[in-house]
Order: C-alpha cells, then sequence, then structure tokens
C-alpha cells in the first residue's frame, strides 16, 4: 500500500501593514493582513491618500533623475 502523501503546507505571506505571516486560506477572515486592526489601518491610509495608484500618463519616481543631475530648464 503507498504511503499517503503529506496535507500541502498552507501558503503564508507577509502582512502589508506589519509584516507578520498569514496563512492564505480561508481560515484567515483578514487576509491578506493578519488582523482587523492592519486591515483598517491601511483602509485609513487609503482614504487619507497616503497610497495612490499612479496615472498611466504620470512618470514613474524610478524614472526620474535623481534631484542632483537634473538639468536646467532655461
Amino acid at each position: 500500500m503507498p504511503a499517503p502523501t503529506p496535507a500541502p503546507t498552507p501558503t503564508q505571506v507577509p502582512c502589508p501593514h506589519c509584516g507578520r505571516p498569514v496563512e492564505w486560506s480561508a481560515a484567515s477572515p483578514f487576509r491578506p493582513f493578519c488582523c482587523k486592526r492592519c486591515k483598517l489601518i491601511d483602509l485609513g491610509d487609503w482614504l487619507a491618500e497616503n497610497h495612490r495608484i499612479p496615472d498611466a500618463g504620470e512618470p514613474l519616481e524610478e524614472d526620474q533623475p535623481p534631484a542632483d543631475q537634473v538639468w536646467p530648464t532655461h
């Protein structure tokens, strides 16, 4: 008789707010957050406009040269 296969280990992801590991399953109702507190803090950050999705026409920060390397405009 073949040996039973072990149950797969649930995937874990870090909480976007505090970094604690969170099991990615139905057992974690606040996923990807570890708890309701982290979820609400993140929601508050979005509502306060601390996070935003860049506009398609807006250059990304990494596309910008450092301030000391910007060409002067005359």
